[in-house]
């Protein structure tokens, strides 16, 4: 099973600020990637889990609305564009990664 760490280490890869679980009261550096867990989907065999995948809430926050950083997350394995929206000239578009 992978690990949060191995996501933290994967997301770097892409982008230099990654954050996880939106820290409070940190200067954020943009643009970056904020993730936090979000469920859990459990295959169950005679009534029994045998496999469980974690299931994570990833953003990609960037001032550029044209971005090619939600491009490089959509790309990973088992990850699907859930929503984008602006707030404060600040583009975030959300993904739901299994990892």
């Amino acid at each position: 099973m992978a690990s949060r760490l191995q996501l933290q280490t994967l997301l770097e890869s892409i982008t230099e600020h990654v954050y996880f679980q939106a820290p409070t009261g940190t200067e954020m550096e943009y643009p970056c990637i904020l993730y936090n867990r979000d469920q859990s989907h459990t295959e169950f065999a005679d009534n029994r889990p045998y496999s469980r995948t974690k299931r994570y809430q990833v953003t990609v926050v960037d001032r550029d609305p044209d971005s090619e950083l939600p491009d490089k997350v959509e790309a990973l394995p088992l990850c699907t564009f859930s929503r984008a929206f602006e707030t404060e000239n600040l583009h975030h578009f959300v993904f739901t990664l299994f990892f």
